[in-house]
């Protein structure tokens, strides 16, 4: 299997989507499932998964397959703490175990011997999280400040994006198109825009790979914006200053071809659903932060997606393009979306050349890549599988004057300041 392959594809049995199976995965909003509601469609991975609430309120999330004829359980009853397959009446609880067999005489030894295939499930920041790999005790979930925010602080929200996930990702560890795609006409005090070409400084961290884009200022200060990856699928993004406003984004694979987008912050952070004084003073055209949605169906690829897609050419007005908006593509993520889905289903690597800009993005390929390959050959645990508190790295931008300091010891020194004050 090339590389290429080995990054990009994530059904079961591949090594990458192996290695995404060793961490809780989002897997919806909680708000998606009621008890005793409708069962939900729900693909992860290639795999072709049915989630439901019980009477009680647990959530189940299994193969969609009932394991007697192989039935869709999205058909079945949700009632009394189980789903029952209409076909024949078994019932399944939240674990996968068959509670129930009334078609049969006896229905002891097939309640005792028969399981669908479920996963290990948990809810936390209005989030329903799976863990699909094969370890008894599932492992910890990374520690990302945003997790920990009350419930009346937290900006949950998610989008469905019909390309590869590693496209989607690459996206927002690329600081370079925000002077372009994002900002590309306006006229606005701001480093990232009136300086266009940062340059790069690059590292792998516990749990992934951390930049820093810089620029030399005037007055010989340098302004460092930092981001990180971080395993299987996490990115944080610099558009807010350094540490303020906990954010995790998560690009998680349907399959292949299609990623489910799902953000967790604070109600500050400027690319949350909630009206903030930042969106307000960007004043920028085109950029706005709020989405218009599809209307959901059941079909597996029926959840969260945005009416600006790509059979409307994601509504791009060519005259706002000329005279105001870089893109003419109104809202910030439809701008990433549309770009990044443009690149095809999965975008083919060998058409590319990367430049120093790309620094990051080579950095983070070789770093999944080896993590993948390294527990299909050698059976080593994934970074950040075992290493929740690995994740509470910080972010954001900040200018100092320390001209030609080394990157990482003032990255450190101030991010240990920061974490000292807040606590």
């Amino acid at each position: 299997m090339k590389n290429h392959e080995i990054l990009t594809r994530v059904g079961p049995g591949t090594p990458m989507g192996e290695l995404m199976r060793q961490y809780w995965i989002p897997a919806a909003i909680s708000t998606e499932l009621t008890a005793d509601g409708e069962p939900l469609r729900l693909k992860l991975l290639g795999e072709k998964l049915i989630a439901f609430r019980d009477s009680s309120g647990r959530v189940g999330i299994m193969d969609h397959r009932c394991p007697h004829r192989c039935a869709s359980l999205f058909f079945g009853r949700n009632e009394n703490d189980g789903l029952r397959c209409i076909y024949h009446g078994w019932k399944f609880d939240v674990e996968g175990k068959c509670v129930e067999a009334p078609n049969l005489p006896n229905d002891q030894t097939v309640r005792n011997k028969v399981r669908a295939k479920a996963y290990k499930v948990q809810e936390r920041a209005g989030l329903i999280w799976v863990y699909m790999g094969k370890r008894e005790v599932a492992p910890p979930m990374p520690d990302f400040a945003a997790l920990d925010l009350p419930d009346d602080k937290r900006s949950v929200w998610c989008v469905q994006r019909q390309s590869n996930y590693l496209q989607a990702l690459e996206g927002d560890i690329d600081n370079s198109h925000l002077s372009f795609l994002h900002f590309g006409l306006a006229q606005i005090d701001d480093l990232a825009v009136t300086h266009k070409a940062p340059e790069y400084k690059v590292a792998d961290t516990e749990v992934g790979v951390m930049y820093g884009a810089f620029r030399t200022l005037d007055d010989d200060q340098t302004n460092w914006r930092f981001a990180n990856f971080s395993l299987p699928f996490w990115t944080q993004p610099p558009p807010v200053p350094l540490g303020r406003d906990p954010v995790a984004r998560a690009f998680v694979p349907m399959d292949d071809t299609h990623t489910m987008f799902f953000s967790i912050s604070s109600q500050n952070f400027i690319l949350s659903n909630r009206p903030n004084e930042d969106k307000d003073n960007v004043g920028v055209i085109g950029l706005t932060f709020d989405y218009q949605f599809m209307e959901n169906t059941t079909d597996w690829y029926g959840r969260w997606r945005l009416k600006s897609n790509h059979t409307n050419d994601y509504l791009i007005d060519r005259t706002v393009q000329r005279d105001e908006s870089y893109s003419g593509i109104e809202g910030l993520e439809i701008q990433d979306i549309a770009i990044t889905e443009s690149m095809g289903p999965i975008t083919d690597h060998e058409w590319e050349h990367l430049a120093p800009s790309d620094l990051m993005v080579a950095r983070t390929r070789r770093r999944l890549l080896q993590a993948a390959i390294d527990l299909r050959d050698k059976g080593t645990t994934p970074p950040g599988v075992d290493a929740p508190a690995a994740y509470g790295k910080l972010w954001g931008g900040f200018t100092m004057a320390q001209k030609g300091a080394d990157w990482l010891e003032v990255y450190n020194e101030i991010t240990t300041k920061k974490k000292e004050i807040a606590a």
